[in-house]
């Protein structure tokens, strides 16, 4: 007598289990460790650099006076009505540098862009961005990591605004 497993318990036994090419000794290593070996280390360098320039960073198509795609627009208007410091923020226009364009995205593990870093750690797309801004979550990052305009400092350039 033979005992087969159901029809759907074999496809999720082998849709949940990732391929590991049996001529490889890629098992020994994790996801990450196999995602950062196809980053090549100039690339790898090369965005550290940009993430060291300021604490927070968003890497988009386009230019924040110039955003070339919907999404990078939504991401700089979220940390503009956040209050996001420009003292404190650098944009890197992907379209300018494709290996950046391609390596980021191995980099973090996610497949699209804009992407935004605070402080170096990854937080999201745009739809991570306009989720966390919904909920209040984006502020109280940016709050905590001390990255937005100065409460005297907003105050100042508001009373400097002339009145219509």
């Amino acid at each position: 007598m033979r005992f087969l497993l159901p029809k759907s318990r074999i496809l999720f036994q082998t849709a949940t289990r990732p391929f590991v090419p049996a001529f490889t000794n890629a098992s020994k290593f994790s996801y990450k460790q196999q995602q950062l070996r196809l980053l090549s280390e100039s690339t790898r360098q090369a965005i550290e650099r940009v993430l060291s320039a300021k604490p927070v960073v968003l890497f988009m198509k386009g230019t924040p006076e110039s955003p070339q795609c919907g999404f990078s627009r939504a991401s700089i208007q979220i940390l503009g009505l956040q209050g996001v410091d420009p003292k404190k923020f650098v944009a890197f226009n992907v379209l300018e540098n494709n290996e950046i364009r391609e390596g980021i995205k191995e980099y973090s593990n996610w497949p699209t862009i804009p992407q935004l870093y605070v402080n170096k750690e990854f937080i999201g797309g745009c739809d991570i961005l306009v989720s966390m801004y919904q909920s209040k979550e984006l502020g109280d990052l940016l709050e905590k990591e001390k990255v937005l305009v100065p409460p005297e400092e907003s105050a100042d350039a508001n009373a400097e605004k002339p009145s219509s």
